[in-house]
């Protein structure tokens, strides 16, 4: 398969070598970490002084390092004395105890350590307690809608960003017939059965597996809808499923460590201060959303909106939260060091109440940090209303910063 750089994590990951710090490079499976992994082992190579111990757990040559003494015993038969060795390890959570062997390599002179996993405990637990800070995460998102034209050699235009949203931006898509809707969602439902199986039902104690696939299924219907456990385990009752708050906290938090979903709390935008009830959950990929769903893409367009609109201020760089006000919701409110903006999502400004509604609650802000609305109206005004741009989804996407 060719290998099509994507240069900005490419840049970022060069500019932490020599640091002293363990790079993790952290994502869904199937988001490109390995190809990012390839990449680098690539430009390392040219290196004359480059001495490359690149282990890849989820190949079989690799089957017999199993702990960290497996682990040490074979960095120390590859490494090189007076070379640059450049220990890469993809999916270290699979190694037991991994944490003890970076510990040993991470700060030797002429040595970086860069690994790759695909569950968020890998940054939790022993991890951050052994090397108290001494890591640094880099994590890699599916593709954005200018990288998926480029995978997918498509040119900018309304029905190329409809396929965006539609079957999202995992890498591998790029090899199949997009068009051929049925073996697409067959590759994402492959997708998401491998993370369940492999990072899910092989890590937890997953003794309820039916519900575990109901709460997915729950949660793409709900897209931007605030609920808490309370709500869902309520609604499952319903449903005459009988699941604990807790149970269905543990699962939420399951498919969360699994990045399948991500978890948003709410900001009071007046009072400046995180709230702890009731949180909105997003996708990671859009694709794996819309293959969990047998919903009318026309009636989920709003939700796909808001879903991609997150996922770019993700790729951004900024924390995000949903937004409360007195008498209303933003969105999302994004904030990167001492920049924020604040963001509304729709589909369409077609009535006079949604033009309220959209641009009536950024007006309530009175602050002049960015304010955005978001749409896929045909017509879009650049212009400033009351300090407010409006912007069509497809210029926001290509948009580098804000």
């Amino acid at each position: 398969m060719e290998l099509i750089n994507r240069q900005a994590y490419i840049d970022k990951i060069t500019n932490l070598i020599g640091r002293n710090l363990i790079i993790c490079i952290t994502g869904q499976r199937r988001v490109g970490k390995s190809c990012l992994m390839r990449t680098l082992v690539s430009e390392w190579n040219a290196n004359n002084d480059a001495n490359i111990i690149y282990i890849d757990k989820e190949k079989s040559d690799f089957d017999g390092i199993r702990n960290h003494t497996d682990l040490n015993a074979y960095i120390d038969s590859q490494s090189t004395a007076g070379a640059h060795n450049y220990i890469l390890i993809d999916e270290v959570q699979l190694i037991d105890g991994f944490e003890r062997s970076l510990c040993n390599y991470y700060d030797r002179d002429g040595f970086d350590v860069v690994v790759t996993g695909s569950n968020a405990k890998m940054l939790s637990g022993e991890l951050a307690t052994l090397l108290s800070g001494r890591y640094i995460e880099v994590h890699v998102y599916g593709l954005s809608y200018p990288e998926f034209l480029t995978f997918h050699r498509m040119e900018d235009s309304d029905s190329s960003l409809v396929k965006f949203l539609n079957i999202g931006g995992l890498p591998n898509l790029a090899l199949l017939p997009v068009d051929n809707a049925e073996m697409v969602r067959d590759y994402l439902s492959s997708v998401y059965s491998t993370i369940v199986l492999k990072d899910i039902l092989g890590r937890e104690q997953v003794r309820n597996v039916a519900f575990l696939e109901n709460l997915s299924r729950f949660v793409a219907d709900n897209i931007g809808k605030l609920f808490s456990a309370n709500s869902i385990s309520k609604y499952m009752q319903h449903e005459r499923e009988n699941v604990s708050q807790p149970l269905v906290r543990s699962y939420m938090d399951f498919l969360c460590n699994a990045f399948i979903l991500n978890r948003v709390n709410r900001y009071d935008i007046h009072g400046k201060q995180l709230l702890s009830t009731n949180e909105k959950y997003y996708f990671e990929d859009l694709g794996l959303r819309n293959a969990l769903t047998s919903g009318n893409r026309a009636v989920d367009i709003e939700k796909l909106i808001e879903n991609a609109v997150y996922l770019h201020l993700l790729r951004l760089g900024y924390k995000v939260y949903v937004g409360t006000l007195r008498n209303g919701e933003v969105d999302f409110v994004a904030s990167k060091g001492d920049d924020t903006v604040y963001i509304q999502a729709t589909y369409l400004l077609s009535e006079e109440s949604t033009v309220k509604r959209e641009f009536g609650n950024l007006e309530e802000i009175k602050n002049n940090y960015p304010k955005y609305v978001v749409s896929m109206d045909p017509f879009q005004s650049e212009a400033n209303f009351e300090g407010i741009r409006h912007l069509h989804l497809r210029t926001f996407l290509k948009k580098e910063q804000l």
